[in-house]
């Protein structure tokens, strides 16, 4: 099957979506497709032998911390005709997605999307509540053009319905287990997250450090928990902000991790916290449990789904998160830490990136043989 990726964020951007991507890419080329991606400007003009096209981007530094928009521009329907494609999947279509929704078809070719990041929610951090109904009416225009849309979980897919979009599927969750395991702690990595004091409860985040991530949460941690240290893995706009708030606590701003230094900070640590409540599915907190850690979450109807009945993990209130320090006290004290990493690991065994990958072609099909009038 030729196959060609529309995307709106991809390397040298770092973020769930990218990482989403990438795996599912790997995972379509090493079953034989032929793969096209489109995406903004920045990166290689190749990725592991699989052809980029690229359109200019431009940034706004208030809206979603300054990522890179791709410029929606006719180019887009120039590189789909070339490629020739047997589906087009775009993936979050919002700014550039509207070049890959509206050439898929006008060429006629059988269009699928997913939906993977909040940008409704996220504008409230940004001081743009405003537009919120206009994002949610681009967001359903070109959603309900595609023959099939997919959520990353339940939760999502009921929100995406609520909101009028059709034809809606789950597309479940994936993670690379070899890569995150947890035979990779390392001292030296621990040393780094706890800045010399390794005898600490580690603490982990993974993730942007911006606003809409709900970071200053992370601040109810260590009021019970003296012996904790956090440590915070990523960057983004939010930074200095945060540095000033987390001043006077066990806190180390790691920076950008990637690949196997990062799958090395993982595992390294003890327990993972997530706050965010903007998240469609949180991708990390799957690397995490792989990686063997436990998660303390924010509530929200994602982290429900991933950590009810689990036994990986524990959640507490956004709105009361000075409880946070209680919920992660008791939650340690409710199992052995290597009970509870055994627990987490052996929960994310279930998650590898073959199986949805598979069910992705499967939803390709679909597509091809479906009636194009759906659209």
């Amino acid at each position: 099957m030729r196959i060609a990726i529309v995307t709106e964020t991809w390397w040298p951007s770092t973020d769930g979506v990218v990482t989403r991507v990438t795996a599912t890419v790997r995972e379509l080329k090493a079953m034989g497709h032929d793969l096209l991606i489109v995406a903004p400007r920045g990166g290689s003009p190749e990725f592991e032998g699989i052809p980029v096209r690229d359109v200019p981007n431009v940034s706004v530094g208030f809206i979603y911390g300054g990522k890179p928009w791709g410029i929606p521009m006719p180019r887009v329907k120039s590189y789909l005709q070339e490629f020739q494609p047997d589906v087009v999947h775009v993936v979050n279509p919002f700014v550039l997605g509207v070049a890959g929704v509206l050439s898929a078809v006008r060429l006629k070719i059988p269009l699928v999307a997913s939906y993977h990041t909040n940008i409704a929610g996220y504008a409230d951090f940004y001081h743009l509540g405003f537009t919120k109904p206009a994002i949610w009416g681009i967001l359903r225009a070109l959603h309900n053009r595609a023959i099939i849309n997919l959520a990353t979980s339940e939760a999502v897919k009921r929100e995406l319905e609520s909101q009028g979009i059709k034809r809606v599927r789950v597309w479940r969750r994936g993670v690379d287990l070899a890569l995150f395991d947890p035979s990779r702690k390392s001292i030296e990595m621990r040393n780094r997250l706890t800045e010399g004091h390794p005898d600490r409860v580690v603490a982990l985040y993974v993730g942007r450090i911006a606003l809409e991530k709900g970071l200053h949460r992370l601040l109810g941690l260590f009021a019970e928990n003296p012996d904790i240290h956090l440590a915070m893995v990523g960057e983004g706009p939010a930074e200095g902000i945060l540095r000033e708030q987390f001043r006077d606590t066990p806190t180390t701003f790691v920076g950008k991790l990637l690949g196997e230094e990062l799958a090395r900070a993982y595992a390294s640590a003890d327990i993972f916290v997530f706050p965010s409540t903007t998240e469609t599915l949180g991708l990390v907190m799957l690397e995490a449990m792989a990686s063997g850690l436990p998660i303390v979450a924010a509530e929200s109807f994602p982290t429900h789904e991933l950590v009810d009945n689990s036994g990986a993990g524990a959640l507490f209130s956004s709105d009361r998160p000075e409880e946070l320090g209680t919920v992660v006290r008791k939650f340690l004290a409710s199992k052995s830490l290597v009970q509870l990493k055994q627990v987490a690991r052996n929960e994310a065994e279930r998650w590898g990136w073959n199986v949805p990958t598979k069910e992705l072609v499967e939803w390709y099909h679909q597509a091809i043989i479906a009636n194009p009038g759906l659209a």
